[in-house]
C-alpha cells in the first residue's frame, strides 16, 4: 500500500520501562511508523516525557517527505500521544491526528484511583501523588489541553484492570464537548490487546479513512 502518513509511536510501560508494542501492525494501514523514546521516571519527571517525544516528532516531521504527522500509542505512550497532539508539537493543530490504545487520561479519576491506589503509575510521573490543584497533576491530565480540534481514535478494553475504560468513555466525552471528531471503540478485552485483532484493526483503518485524504 502507498504510504499515506508517518506515524511516530510511543511505546508503553507506565513510564517505567518499554512495553514490547510497537505500532508495527499499523503499518499495513498506509503508515511508516516511526518510533519514539523517552525518558523514564527513573530519570526525569514530567513534563520531560514531553518535551522527549516533541523532540522526536520534530525529527520525524522532517523526514516525512511531505506525508502527514499523526501520533499513536499503547498506554502510557497513548497518554503521551494524546498530549503531544492536542498541544501540538510546535503549536497547536500541526499534528494530523491521535491513535491511542487504552491510554490512562485522568489521574483524579475515582474509579483510577480505587483500582490503582498502592501502584500508581502518575506518582511517579509526576515525582509525588497526584492531586486536585497541583499545577503539575492538572498539565499532565490530557483533558486540560483540548480545543485545537485534533481528530483522535480511543480504544480501550471493557475489562482492562490495568486502566480503566472510563477513562476513554470519560475523554470522548470531552473531546466531543470541545468540537474535536472522535472514534471510540469499547471492546472486550482487557489491556494490552492486539493491534492486529480484526474490530481494533478496522476500527483504526475507518478512522485513518476519515483524517486521511487519498489520491
Amino acid at each position: 500500500m502507498t504510504e499515506r502518513a508517518v506515524l511516530l509511536w510511543i511505546h508503553g510501560g507506565g513510564w517505567r520501562g518499554r512495553y514490547d508494542e510497537d505500532g508495527a501492525a499499523l503499518a499495513p494501514l498506509g503508515l511508516r511508523v516511526v518510533a519514539a523514546t523517552y525518558r523514564f521516571v527513573d530519570e526525569a519527571h514530567w513534563p520531560a516525557q514531553l518535551d522527549d517525544v516533541r523532540a522526536a516528532a520534530r525529527s520525524a516531521r522532517a523526514a516525512a517527505d511531505g506525508l502527514p504527522l499523526l501520533v499513536g500509542g499503547d498506554s502510557a505512550g497513548a497518554t503521551l500521544a494524546l498530549q503531544l497532539a492536542l498541544r501540538g508539537v510546535d503549536r497547536p493543530g500541526d499534528v494530523a491526528a491521535a491513535l491511542a490504545y487504552w491510554p490512562p487520561v485522568d489521574p483524579l479519576d475515582a474509579e483510577w484511583r480505587r483500582l490503582r491506589a498502592h501502584d500508581d503509575p502518575w506518582a511517579d510521573l509526576l515525582g509525588h501523588p497526584p492531586a486536585a490543584g497541583d499545577p503539575a497533576t492538572v498539565d499532565a491530565t490530557v483533558a486540560t489541553h483540548l480545543g485545537s480540534g485534533v481528530p483522535v481514535l480511543l480504544v480501550h478494553g471493557r475489562d482492562d484492570r490495568s486502566v480503566p475504560a472510563s477513562q476513554s468513555v470519560g475523554l470522548t466525552g470531552r473531546l466531543l464537548a470541545a468540537g474535536h471528531p472522535v472514534h471510540t471503540w469499547i471492546t472486550h478485552g482487557g489491556h494490552a490487546l492486539d493491534l492486529d485483532r480484526p474490530d481494533i484493526r478496522a476500527v483504526s483503518a475507518a478512522f485513518l479513512d476519515s483524517v486521511l485524504t487519498t489520491g
